[in-house]
């Protein structure tokens, strides 16, 4: 498998590039600063350096042409404001299902965030990134590709358990890194998971029996 990663300096998207290069797949890591070039490397990845935020769709594009699915797992970050909340975690994703399509990428998996909501109230920035998820899983899942999207709870940088709790609208909890990338992966073989939407927690159940059951 080929899977193109926007958002590929990130602390999921390198996890996610090393699972999947062990195990022999492709992963090409799209990445605005090229300074994280030899980061990315050293996770197994192909670098590619396009700023999702300013660059056009045609070279969003040519950045995954071949790829068998793309992930989302790009966004703004701590200590943007709303304003770039909008434009990169809502117009970066709306960016990539563009470029998909015009590379021909039928599959699509976003990680988005638990209470991700495109009518969330509230003024703070926090809010606002509630919104701008929101309104792009809600573009993914309209989109007409092959799409999941995965909401992980709070982040934590605890060793993965391989243990997970996966399912609509949970109560709010959190989850390893290590783990979200290892359903990331489970996610990608499991056509069964297209058209899902989960959220996601640490909890007893193997990644793989979660999966299944979704």
């Amino acid at each position: 498998m080929r899977v193109a990663i926007a958002g590929g300096h990130g602390q999921i998207a390198l996890r996610l590039a090393k699972m999947m290069s062990e195990r022999g797949d492709e992963v090409v890591a799209l990445i605005r600063n090229p300074d994280h070039s030899d980061e990315v490397k050293r996770a197994g990845a192909e670098p590619a350096v396009v700023d999702l935020e300013h660059a056009s769709e045609d070279e969003v594009a040519s950045a995954i042409s071949g790829s068998d699915a793309v992930v989302f797992a790009a966004g703004a970050g701590p200590g943007s404001g709303a304003e770039r909340k909008e434009t990169m975690d809502y117009g970066g994703a709306v960016k990539l299902i563009a470029a998909a399509k015009q590379a021909g990428v039928g599959r699509y998996v976003i990680v988005s965030s638990m209470g991700a909501n495109p009518n969330a109230t509230g003024d703070d920035t926090f809010s606002a990134y509630l919104r701008a998820k929101g309104r792009a899983d809600d573009a993914v899942r309209a989109s007409g590709l092959d799409a999941t999207v995965v909401r992980p709870g709070g982040l934590t940088d605890e060793p993965g358990t391989g243990r997970v709790r996966l399912g609509e609208s949970l109560s709010r909890g959190q989850v390893a890194r290590d783990d979200v990338a290892a359903v990331l992966v489970a996610v990608l073989d499991s056509p069964s998971t297209i058209g899902r939407t989960a959220d996601l927690i640490g909890g007893d159940t193997s990644i793989a029996e979660a999966v299944a059951a979704l």
